[in-house]
């Protein structure tokens, strides 16, 4: 705001208070004026509005820290402002805070500007406290060339590791026992609780009498509520935009060759965003801790590095520029 105009709304302020005697913050709060700002401009009455920008602090990044976020956007457009941080501290490509590349990422215009609501996920759950606690089971449809196969995975709900995963021509009662079975024989030790929806296949005596045989419990999500198995409808989501559709494969076996490459990808690589942007075999060995620790530690070590920097650039700016007079001429 020009001074002039403050200084009106200053004059008028005052002027109407000593008329009616009711306190200025009153007349402020009817201009939409708090009461701080109002003080402020009160300090500052008379005087012409001149910069006073905050002084660069020595965390702040650098300009080719700067440019390596946005060049590793581009190099990964698909991904959220958290994950990449997250990414680019595991590679060292830079050390920030999510809020840092958040705003890079923004005042570069390269962020969407829609609003998503507030998320209920995860309410009316208990969620496990460690491996192989929930093994969350559903089937999706795969449609290859206008013929429709089933995708049947198997997801570790405390990890959002793919324990396992198979594509086949039909889906029926038993297909799911038998990879369940693969699923316990890669982990001999787990006695999971089976978490599907309601589906004739999970609902089927069958398969009831299997889950009792094996040592397991079962349970079924609430009817017309399938975001009680949310997980796994999230990850088949994210491998049909991520994999599957890109990828377009017009055969079963090229739709197999997809899903295996992508599942090692999710799971030892992909960074997930509920499990704080770790891979879901780090979740699952327990490695996360460690990780933690170490992206601290390169976080605090960025900062005294540009602390650094930016004190040896002031010393150079000294040394070059010294701000003295010369000593008058000898007569």
């Amino acid at each position: 705001m020009p001074h002039e105009t403050r200084d009106e709304v200053i004059d008028f302020v005052t002027d109407w208070s000593e008329k009616t005697e009711l306190a200025p913050a009153r007349f402020a709060g009817w201009l939409g004026i708090q009461r701080s700002q109002l003080t402020r401009w009160r300090e500052r009455y008379g005087k012409a509005n001149e910069h006073n920008g905050k002084i660069p602090r020595d965390h702040w990044i650098l300009d080719a820290e700067r440019q390596a976020i946005l060049d590793f956007f581009d190099k990964h457009p698909l991904e959220g402002y958290r994950r990449l941080t997250y990414m680019m501290l595991d590679q060292d490509i830079v050390a920030v805070s999510p809020a840092t590349v958040y705003r890079v990422l923004s005042a570069a215009g390269r962020l969407d500007r829609w609003q998503r609501g507030p998320s209920k996920k995860g309410t009316g759950f208990q969620q496990p406290d460690g491996p192989h606690r929930h093994w969350h089971v559903d089937i999706a449809y795969i449609n290859l060339a206008g013929t429709f196969y089933y995708l049947c995975s198997v997801l570790d709900g405390y990890s959002r590791y793919i324990v396992h995963w198979d594509l086949r021509e039909s889906m029926t009662e038993r297909d799911v026992e038998c990879i369940l079975q693969r699923a316990r024989e890669l982990f001999p030790g787990a006695r999971p609780r089976i978490v599907t929806d309601n589906g004739p296949q999970f609902i089927a005596r069958d398969f009831k009498e299997f889950i009792r045989v094996a040592g397991m419990t079962h349970v079924r999500i609430s009817p017309g509520y399938p975001q009680s198995n949310g997980k796994l409808e999230r990850w088949h989501k994210t491998f049909k935009s991520t994999a599957l559709r890109p990828a377009a494969p017009s055969t079963i076996d090229e739709a197999r060759r997809v899903t295996a490459d992508f599942v090692e990808h999710y799971n030892a690589r992909r960074l997930h965003s509920a499990i704080g942007y770790i891979a879901p075999v780090d979740k699952l060995a327990g490695r996360e801790a460690a990780i933690f620790v170490e992206r601290d530690r390169k976080l605090e070590a960025a900062r005294e590095l540009r602390r650094q920097r930016r004190e040896l650039a002031r010393r150079h700016q000294t040394h070059h520029h010294p701000n003295q007079t010369c000593p008058p001429a000898s007569p």
